[in-house]
């Protein structure tokens, strides 16, 4: 059982070469289903479609996994990804020679996590709602989460740049304390360089479905973590009972948040494109 995980765990290839053409996350590609007994490969033959990724089975075997082109579903969030994708081989693709910018790639994804139903545990949701309200923030993917832990785990599969959660964590500070960390990613003996922190993140936040800690090790898991990672947190009055809204002093400071969110995409995105940078930005 042990050998069949880890063997799971390895990443496609990225890429596949389809008549001579490349193929990998953002390409347009037009669906050619060889079954004509499946009603989905009947509905799908000759739709564009966008790759989002490139698999490897367990036998070896490449599976090119894409979401329909004009599929509104595509718009609703990371929820989307394990349902409206299809996967197919690559001789049952056509390459269009054209590539769709993905949201990943030198992206940041901005991730606002908690149970809304627990007072000030909803910090990070209304914080990314309150981005989204707001013009879009250049360069990064804001996203309510809310305790939706393996949609954020995909998420962090399609190759960002850096995340930055939002979150609700006690830390001994006065109620409405902002604090930024920078955890000790999995892996890794130590907290990475650069960037405001204030040390590691020390354990697991508890009160939501998945906290930031246990998303990056199941991230890692899986196969990839984001070179650069932010926790910005707010203390909370309390974060464990069946409130439906959030403390004067922890909703006094969302704008702040957000403010502060939107810095930190910015450095991040500097920090990306600066020399030695892991992730360089496409030119």
């Amino acid at each position: 059982m042990n050998d069949f995980w880890t063997r799971m765990a390895g990443r496609g290839p990225g890429e596949v070469i389809v008549d001579g053409t490349v193929v990998g996350p953002g390409s347009l590609v037009r669906l050619r289903p060889r079954s004509r007994t499946d009603v989905f490969d009947l509905v799908l033959d000759g739709r564009v479609a966008v790759v989002e990724s490139v698999e490897q089975d367990d036998e070896g075997a490449l599976h090119v996994a894409v979401t329909l082109a004009d599929d509104p579903g595509r718009d609703l969030g990371e929820a989307k990804m394990p349902g409206h994708r299809f996967f197919y081989s690559a001789e049952e693709i056509e390459p269009m020679g054209e590539h769709r910018e993905r949201p990943g790639g030198a992206r940041i994804l901005v991730a606002g996590i908690g149970n809304v139903f627990l007072g000030d545990d909803g910090f990070g949701v209304e914080v990314a709602r309150h981005l989204a309200e707001g013009p879009a923030v250049p360069g990064a993917d804001v996203v309510d989460f809310g305790i939706r832990g393996m949609d954020l785990v995909y998420a962090l599969q399609r190759a960002y740049a850096g995340v930055i959660f939002v979150d609700a964590a006690p830390r001994g500070h006065a109620p409405g304390t902002l604090t930024v960390l920078e955890p000790a990613l999995p892996g890794d003996g130590e907290a990475s360089s650069g960037g405001p922190a204030e040390g590691p993140l020390e354990g697991p936040l508890e009160g939501h479905g998945m906290d930031p800690v246990s998303v990056l090790r199941l991230a890692r898991r899986m196969g990839h973590l984001p070179a650069r990672v932010r926790v910005v947190c707010c203390e909370p009055v309390t974060a464990d009972e069946a409130l439906f809204e959030l403390s004067e002093p922890v909703r006094a400071m969302v704008g702040t948040a957000a403010g502060l969110v939107k810095s930190l995409v910015m450095e991040m995105i500097a920090e990306n494109a600066g020399p030695g940078s892991r992730d360089p930005l496409p030119q």
